[in-house]
């Protein structure tokens, strides 16, 4: 599955070549091409996006489009489906869905364990530096899924517009932000142990009284177009 632009071409089935743009505008424009579907679960709840599918002139090749249910942004995914495989809207929609995830392994071992910071010029050292990168990486990924059950105690979500936001939201669970965080104080150098984990406490609570503010706010938020929903 490839992010395209919009200006990206396309020959659909019926032998004409058209934009993403252009299908948009010419294919798309009744709501009922349209269909509700989530992504994923995301720190504000569920990513559900309108979503539809065209087919183009490769029967292994389809046009996914992503429509932000408020805003109206759209984004275009050219996705290739493996022969005697079905692509279903679901199946397409789970596979976009998972972009999110392996963008933020990207972004964390960039920015927390410096995978982008390598000063080497050779291969060997490039290597040697991208492997010790990665090893911490999975050390910490594996750490927060382990740790996930203990730590996740946020309240139920809401399930009206107007309920009453709970006295104790409780704590979001560890991430692998929290996991570098913590190990770091280790280092002499930095805060101690107890300090670091005070403020993890206090910002991990904050997070889950946040996220629940976002979703009832969620469900106060009214769609601009009544998209069906995917069965």
């Amino acid at each position: 599955m490839l992010l395209v632009p919009s200006i990206f071409a396309l020959v659909l089935g019926d032998g004409t070549r058209a934009t993403g743009k252009q299908i948009v505008r010419k294919y798309l424009k009744q709501k009922k091409r349209w269909q509700i579907a989530s992504a994923g679960a995301g720190d504000k709840g569920e990513r559900s996006y309108g979503w539809a599918r065209v087919a183009t002139d490769s029967a292994q090749h389809w046009l996914l489009v992503r429509k932000h249910l408020v805003s109206g942004e759209v984004a275009y995914h050219l996705c290739f489906v493996p022969s005697r495989e079905s692509a279903t809207l679901g199946r397409l929609v789970t596979a976009a869905g998972l972009r999110g995830p392996i963008e933020e392994d990207f972004e964390f071992g960039k920015d927390l364990f410096g995978l982008d910071q390598a000063q080497g010029r050779l291969y060997e050292a490039i290597r040697r530096h991208t492997v010790l990168v990665v090893l911490a990486l999975a050390v910490c990924v594996v750490a927060a899924a382990r740790a996930r059950p203990r730590t996740d105690t946020q309240t139920p979500p809401p399930k009206e517009p107007d309920d009453v936001p709970p006295p104790e939201p409780g704590h979001v669970p560890l991430t692998v932000a929290a996991i570098k965080n913590l190990l770091s104080a280790l280092n002499p150098h930095q805060p101690t142990l107890e300090h670091r984990i005070h403020w993890q406490n206090w910002r991990n609570r904050h997070r889950a009284r946040a996220r629940w503010r976002h979703q009832r706010t969620r469900l106060a938020r009214p769609l601009r177009q009544p998209y069906p929903q995917v069965n």
